[in-house]
């Protein structure tokens, strides 16, 4: 098309303008035939853009070869998975949530009880021990208290539960004597019972009833004197009061 118009705009040369470039010279008349083709190439390559602009020709559509799209990744499905695991299918456990969401739902939890823990002391009471010993200065089967016993105390220590109130736990933590006892000491006699009685010396039998022997009494027991009255004169045997029996 460009060859169409130059041959178009030199056809149009008048003589006149001929011979003007005859008298140039071969040289500069190439020259300027060359410049004037060349400003002419330029201004019709300007016109055919401004017109595709204003006419808008849509873009020609590229068609992509298969060379020149780029690679798509590869997305493993479950098979493939299976495959790079070594063909092992690994079986996925129930959620646990799941599972517990068939339950049915609990009732309304009841209030905590109220525990409480407190410490508790008491004091017992021990009771005194009796020993027994043996006095030969007393007569047999006769007893006398040496030493009075005394209870002595002891302290216990015990830890109490109580929930809402109401006592469900004792436990004994500690048992220490705070007091001990006082062992009572019982002398017993071990003396042989005497057959004389102790009113009188030397020994008048016991019985009764007691006379002087070769007197008027009827006995049924009878003394030879003088006996000294040391007690009770129970038999009667001073008759003059001078604290002897049977001296006549």
């Amino acid at each position: 098309m460009t060859g169409r118009v130059l041959l178009t705009r030199l056809d149009g040369v008048t003589a006149p303008a001929l011979s003007r470039l005859s008298r140039l010279g071969p040289g500069r008349g190439v020259a300027l035939i060359l410049g004037v083709a060349l400003s002419l190439l330029l201004l019709c390559c300007a016109g055919t853009g401004v017109l595709g602009a204003l006419v808008g020709e849509p873009e020609p559509k590229r068609t992509d070869t298969a060379a020149d799209q780029s690679p798509q990744p590869v997305l493993a499905g479950p098979a493939d998975a299976d495959e790079v695991a070594g063909d092992t299918a690994v079986a996925t456990p129930a959620s646990p949530t799941a599972a517990a969401s068939t339950v049915p739902p609990s009732p309304t939890a009841a209030p905590s009880p109220v525990v409480r823990v407190r410490t508790v002391t008491e004091t017992a009471r021990v009771r005194y021990t009796i020993r027994t010993v043996n006095d030969a200065n007393l007569t047999m089967g006769k007893r006398v208290i040496r030493t009075r016993g005394v209870d002595g105390a002891r302290t216990l220590t015990y830890q109490v539960t109580v929930t809402d109130g109401v006592q469900t736990g004792k436990k004994l933590v500690s048992s220490v004597v705070t007091r001990k006892a006082v062992t009572q000491v019982v002398a017993v006699g071990t003396k042989a019972r005497s057959n004389c009685d102790p009113n009188y010396s030397p020994c008048v039998p016991i019985a009764s009833d007691v006379d002087c022997a070769g007197g008027s009494g009827n006995g049924p027991a009878y003394v030879s004197g003088p006996v000294k009255v040391i007690g009770s004169d129970i038999y009667d045997l001073d008759r003059d009061n001078n604290g002897y029996g049977c001296d006549d």
